[in-house]
């Protein structure tokens, strides 16, 4: 297992990071475009890498690298053709951070060439990998969506298409969104839980598979539908079948989703992600009041939380911090004074706003609370009277098996402690969370199909207690 190094980043490096991207296109245009322009929409789901893999009818052409997707592809030097294709943009979670481990991932099989984008995270991974290496299969990295790829061809080999879909997904266990190609035909494919989000739309040039609808609207095209869980939708040139419907008794769609991981502008399962970070913060004002003069958010995780609290509360809504765009995407602190340093240089207080003012402070989350806590002392600095921390979403307690890297049990800040103890240490004047039911009011799922584990450390998948004596701590 992988853990983000508290320091990487000194805004979002505090916040759960999602894992990855994942697009698919098949269409009478060439591949690329498409790729690139959806992938460059999906970038804020990951930065450590990209990667695309193309089909033209012969043969597979794969190019990944470290970094951002235009650090990676170069229209203008690269030679990708094809008319169908897979998409990546990586932030790990599960094995090591190297371009080896980098989306997506490639096999010349008996039954031909098979690429896989994914999204997610398989718990039982290292336990089919050991098996298949005792079978002679050999790896060349130690992702789990190698061990995807390798479980899927040989099932497709022994069972044929539909069977060898099915047998992969009894047998993976965990969360999985991805874009698959097998020769000239591209599948949507997502878990029986339907924990990780997917989509599949069309323009004029073909269909787009994507983890969200607003890559689909980049592309001027229409959404189609979500996949369901457990569901694998088969795209050719003869249009799009669900060829497996195989969902779980729990559908079980990830709550952060809603609060941080997807764009605003993006519809998941149904719900639009602006309207329910908006509701969130319309019901923290109304669970959690307090006499204040001003809503400031902190940019940009909290910003629609913090426009619901300003229209409940009818205080007037205001841009307190200003974010630097500009700054360096990644950071190396080995001390608190540097950490301190990088994070005044990714956001300073406008005194003029802040100065004098009982100020309501909104976030979608809290973590670990280092920054909180520096971005509160920051606000005092300059002139706040008082700062009132509302926090959008409840507290995170418990882990993250599921492809977001909150694998340690020690690096929760309210793990075990009251509001008052972590205002303490947060050095705020007051301190309340959404409430778990305000969570369920806000997003209105229909009957309440969400995953919580994180808050309260029931899972929808069983984990193996090796698992997770395995990532108690750092």
């Amino acid at each position: 297992m992988d853990s983000r190094p508290q320091g990487s980043d000194p805004i979002n490096g505090q916040k759960p990071s999602e894992d990855c991207a994942v697009v698919g296109f098949k269409g009478k245009i060439n591949a690329y475009n498409p790729i690139i322009t959806a992938l460059r929409t999906l970038q804020h789901r990951g930065q450590e890498s990209a990667g695309m893999a193309v089909f033209d009818g012969k043969k597979v052409t794969l190019k990944k690298g470290s970094g951002l997707v235009t650090d990676v592809f170069n229209p203008a030097t690269d030679d990708i053709k094809g008319y169908v294709g897979v998409g990546h943009t990586r932030y790990s979670t599960a094995g090591s951070k190297n371009v080896v481990n980098a989306g997506p991932f490639v096999m010349n099989s008996s039954f031909g060439y098979i690429t896989i984008s994914h999204n997610g995270e398989i718990v039982n991974a290292d336990e089919l990998r050991d098996s298949m290496k005792k079978e002679g299969i050999t790896f060349q990295s130690d992702s789990d969506t190698e061990v995807m790829l390798a479980e899927l061809s040989r099932n497709i080999s022994k069972y044929g298409l539909k069977r060898g879909f099915e047998q992969s997904m009894e047998s993976l266990r965990g969360a999985y969104a991805c874009a698959i190609s097998i020769n000239d035909r591209l599948y949507a494919v997502r878990d029986p839980n339907g924990i990780r989000p997917l989509v599949i739309g069309k323009n004029n040039d073909g269909y787009i598979v994507a983890s969200e609808s607003c890559a689909i609207d980049a592309l001027e095209g229409t959404l189609i539908k979500n996949i369901e869980p457990g569901e694998v939708v088969e795209i050719s040139d003869e249009g799009i079948r669900t060829i497996v419907s195989k969902s779980a008794n729990r559908i079980a769609h990830c709550m952060f989703e809603y609060v941080y991981f997807s764009r605003p502008d993006s519809v998941i399962d149904g719900i639009n992600v602006y309207a329910a970070r908006v509701n969130m913060g319309r019901i923290l004002a109304k669970e959690s009041p307090v006499e204040a003069d001003i809503v400031v958010p902190v940019p940009d995780s909290g910003r629609s939380q913090a426009i619901g609290y300003s229209m409940e509360s009818g205080m007037p809504y205001t841009e307190g911090l200003i974010k630097n765009r500009y700054s360096e995407r990644t950071f190396i602190m080995p001390t608190q004074s540097d950490r301190k340093a990088a994070i005044h240089l990714k956001l300073n207080p406008i005194r003029e706003v802040i100065g004098g003012k009982k100020v309501v402070l909104v976030d979608d989350s809290i973590v670990r609370g280092n920054t909180m806590r520096f971005i509160v002392g920051l606000m005092r600095k300059y002139g706040a009277k008082e700062i009132h921390v509302r926090i959008g979403s409840p507290h995170i307690i418990a882990p993250c098996y599921f492809g977001v890297d909150m694998k340690t049990k020690d690096q929760f800040i309210a793990r075990g402690k009251t509001d008052e103890e972590i205002n303490r240490e947060i050095g705020a004047d007051s301190l309340a969370f959404l409430s778990v039911d305000g969570l369920k009011q806000a997003i209105s799922m229909k009957n309440n199909n969400l995953c919580l584990g994180c808050l309260t450390g029931e899972y929808p998948i069983d984990i193996s207690k090796k698992l997770a004596e395995n990532i108690t701590s750092y």
